[in-house]
């Protein structure tokens, strides 16, 4: 009898851990999956949109660009093709917002350094100044990693414009001329189809981590 009951005991301690496991799948299973929204100039503050796109409801997506980074490579769209990245607007002699925001994205550089589908695009928006051999001293400085990360330097109007009209970064309005100066502490978040995927103050801590979260739930809707 006391085998019998002893036996009885394990059945069902087996059948509550496999109910248990079945609950837990079942639950997950119906919970709704994160996903991050596909930003749209209309979505957007139109104040850091370009007249010429506030109505854009869809459809929008980062355009082509050549550029050159720190070891005077061309860097194109191409360079990007089937890649997550973060991108931002800097210039290597800024004293107030760029330091900081330089600290950030090393340690979102630190967080990818694994992540083969991930990468960082800095933009110089005093190009004039930032030449390649500026660009290499900076990255050096700054523990910048080649393979990882592009600090680009090239037209002015080209870089301006990226960030108006393809970025949604800037507030002021501006040709890119002699006189144009953006400076602004916004991070991107880019999918694989060029899609801006999110937006971040790159000088809060905060924002950084919230980056790094979507980030991860970004990586995670490719894997699915």
């Amino acid at each position: 009898m006391r085998n019998f009951f002893s036996k009885f005991k394990f059945f069902g301690a087996v059948l509550l851990a496999l109910s248990t496991v079945i609950i837990y799948l079942f639950y997950n299973a119906l919970q709704p999956k994160k996903t991050l929204p596909v930003y749209q100039p209309s979505m957007v503050d139109q104040a850091l949109v370009d007249s010429t796109l506030h109505y854009k409801k869809k459809y929008h997506t980062i355009a082509d660009f050549e550029l050159t980074n720190q070891n005077g490579k061309k860097i194109t769209e191409e360079d990007y093709h089937d890649k997550i990245y973060v991108a931002d607007f800097f210039f290597t002699t800024c004293p107030t917002i760029c330091p900081i925001m330089t600290k950030n994205m090393v340690e979102i550089q630190n967080a990818i350094m694994d992540k083969n589908d991930v990468l960082l695009l800095s933009h110089s928006v005093t190009p004039a100044i930032d030449s390649v051999a500026q660009l290499k001293k900076y990255a050096k400085e700054k523990g910048v990693l080649d393979h990882k990360w592009n600090l680009v330097t090239g037209d002015k109007k080209q870089i301006y414009e990226l960030a108006r009209k393809s970025y949604l970064a800037v507030k002021t309005d501006g040709d890119g001329g002699p006189y144009d100066m953006i400076h602004t502490e916004n991070f991107i978040l880019v999918d694989k189809e060029r899609r801006i995927r999110g937006f971040y103050d790159g000088t809060n801590r905060e924002e950084i981590d919230q980056l790094l979260a979507d980030l991860a739930i970004l990586e995670a809707s490719y894997a699915q």
